[in-house]
Parts: C-alpha cells; sequence; structure tokens
C-alpha cells in the first residue's frame, strides 16, 4: 500500500513537472535564441561601454558605449543603450518597436538608425529571429547609462570616436 501511494505521488509529481516544463520550454527557447542573435550578431562588440578601449565592462552589457562612429557628412553617432533602462535604453521602445528598428533601421520617433549600425544586413532576419531577439532584450537587467549625444556633421563630438573611412 505505503509503495503504491509512493508511486502515485512520483507520477503525479512527474505529470506536474512536465506540464510546468512544456507551458514555459517556448518562452525560453524564444530567449535562448534571442541570446543566441544577440551573441553572434555581436551585439556586445559596439554596445557595451569600454569594447573600443579594450576594456569592455561585462557589469553592464549592452548598455551603450562612450565612444562613436564619425560618418563623413553625416556626424558622429554613438552606439545607444540596449537595456530596458526607461530613461537611457530601449525601456519605452515595444518589441515590435525594436525588431523594426534592427531590421529596417526606423526608430519608434521615425528617425533613421545611422548606416554604422548594419540593419539591412539584419533586415533578413526571420520574423522569429527577430522577436526573439527583441524579447531577449527586453529581459536584461535594466541599466543606466546615457551615451554621448549624435554630433550633426558640422558639430563637434563631446566623446571619443572612431573615424569611418567612406570608399571613393
Amino acid at each position: 500500500m505505503r509503495q503504491a501511494v509512493l508511486s502515485a505521488l512520483i507520477s503525479i509529481g512527474i505529470s506536474a513537472s512536465t506540464a510546468a516544463i512544456a507551458q514555459t520550454k517556448p518562452v525560453s527557447e524564444k530567449l535562448r535564441r534571442g541570446e543566441y542573435l544577440v551573441t553572434i550578431m555581436d551585439c556586445t562588440g559596439c554596445h557595451t561601454p569600454g569594447v573600443f578601449f579594450g576594456k569592455p565592462d561585462m557589469q553592464r552589457p549592452l548598455a551603450g558605449s562612450e565612444v562613436g562612429f564619425l560618418l563623413p557628412g553625416l556626424g558622429t553617432f554613438f552606439p545607444p543603450n540596449l537595456t530596458p533602462d526607461k530613461e537611457t535604453g530601449l525601456g519605452s521602445w515595444s518589441e515590435a518597436d525594436i525588431a523594426k528598428a534592427v531590421r529596417q533601421g526606423i526608430r519608434p520617433d521615425g528617425r533613421t538608425l545611422a548606416p554604422i549600425m548594419p540593419y539591412k544586413n539584419y533586415g533578413r532576419l526571420t520574423d522569429a529571429d527577430a522577436a526573439a531577439l527583441a524579447a531577449y532584450l527586453k529581459t536584461l537587467k535594466p541599466v543606466v547609462n546615457r551615451v554621448p549625444a549624435i554630433a550633426g556633421p558640422n558639430e563637434k563630438a563631446t566623446a571619443p570616436y572612431l573615424s569611418v573611412v567612406m570608399p571613393q
């Protein structure tokens, strides 16, 4: 009798665990896919403080860079904070806003991202991959990090920058 009760409890426990895993599995797979995409797309390679100084601050991954890119005729652009901080990052952006920016280069306010962001290449992401990437970014720890302001083509940048050489 005791063994039958124990077997029944184990069976119920396994069923409950399996049901819980089945309910969370799609979400975690989507987030794992998003993390994978952030890794292979090397988002941290531009959007993490300290990267361009050879000392990435992995306590603040994807929180934006203090080093920008000077694009001749366009200005100096700084990789923004991709964490979900509401004041300095993507906290007020929806997942659809993030996916549109990554794939089409269009911000929620209608402005176009600087061409240093390879959105034309990222435009080839599938709908599922763009959604996974956006969902993953929304799960990051929000980090307050205001990057330097964009400088127009005739303005002096207020922070260090790399000059991009345009082909003739």
